[in-house]
């Protein structure tokens, strides 16, 4: 649904994107994460044909941001950080605004406004003016207006940025309520919890450079390695010597309280629980730790400094 091959865009001196190449594909949400600055916004816009590229080539839907930009835009809703919103307009105006700018027809407008006012629950808010609106319901309504020509492709900026919890935690079930096999949604965040909540497929960005790119559990083997496993026994761990499975190394061996780094746990998780049981241990808990996309973020990170200072 969005491909792209070095697409790349110069200001000046300054190079804010610089050689992006990606693909992503139908039902997939990617979440394209990385410090303010780093090449996000420029590359949705890019992507939307509001920029056009100083080197590369994109596709949005099949169709290149540059020799089709009318079709593109057709094909895409955006969710700005600033969406722009008419606080005097309500929010059925609003929609209706932007239902004739896609050329909708009125009754085909009306049909949609409903649905989405529906979707999103503004229908009782819908008749008042949108400056009498709380800001999640404002972000909802920004979305609905990004879908109301039913595009295939949603590009979504910073969708929760400087909101308070409880309306940023509404967004997020919104967002999380429109993946579908059909849509493609992308995430431009440096929200990283956020990102591990809503995407299937994380792209790191870095001063215009896509560092490295998989779904989540891929970027944590590359850049954690093996998962490691925490084991709580019922008494004190015995002293007998432990037949570990190969790809199982003992990280910490406590009283009550052991970790293993684990390479393959599908083949090794159920031998090292018969071991554990045939020397008489009684396992509470065995549990994988939990590893974060900020752990990766971060890993990803120091492999820039790191490769700075050599």
């Amino acid at each position: 649904m969005i491909q792209t091959n070095d697409l790349s865009k110069q200001f000046g001196d300054t190079w804010a994107v610089d050689g992006v190449s990606l693909d992503v594909y139908p039902g997939q949400v990617l979440a394209l994460i990385g410090q303010n600055g780093a090449g996000k916004t420029t590359t949705v816009r890019m992507l939307t044909s509001l920029l056009v590229p100083t080197r590369g080539r994109a596709l949005v839907a099949g169709f290149d941001v540059v020799k089709s930009p009318d079709q593109v835009r057709a094909s895409v809703g955006v969710l700005t950080e600033q969406h722009g919103l008419y606080l005097r307009m309500s929010g059925l105006e609003y929609l209706d605004f932007y239902g004739k700018i896609y050329r909708l027809d009125a009754a085909e407008r009306q049909k949609r406004i409903r649905r989405w006012l529906d979707y999103f629950g503004l229908v009782e808010v819908a008749k008042r003016p949108i400056g009498q609106y709380s800001k999640g319901m404002r972000q909802k309504l920004a979305l609905a207006r990004s879908l109301i020509h039913e595009p295939p492709v949603l590009l979504l900026d910073e969708p929760t940025s400087a909101m308070d919890p409880e309306s940023a935690q509404l967004v997020r079930n919104a967002i999380a309520s429109l993946r579908s096999e059909q849509r493609t949604i992308v995430i431009c965040t440096h929200n990283l919890v956020e990102a591990e909540m809503l995407a299937n497929k994380i792209a790191i960005i870095y001063r215009g450079r896509i560092l490295t790119s998989g779904n989540i559990d891929e970027l944590k083997r590359k850049l954690l390695g093996a998962a490691e496993y925490e084991v709580w026994v019922k008494d004190k761990w015995p002293v007998r010597p432990l037949n570990l499975p190969q790809g199982v190394t003992p990280i910490e061996i406590g009283q009550t309280r052991s970790r293993f780094r684990i390479e393959d746990p599908l083949s090794s998780n159920p031998i090292l629980l018969k071991e554990l049981m045939k020397i008489g241990v009684e396992v509470v808990t065995f549990q994988e730790l939990p590893r974060t996309l900020e752990q990766v973020y971060l890993a990803a990170m120091a492999q820039v400094n790191h490769a700075k200072t050599d």
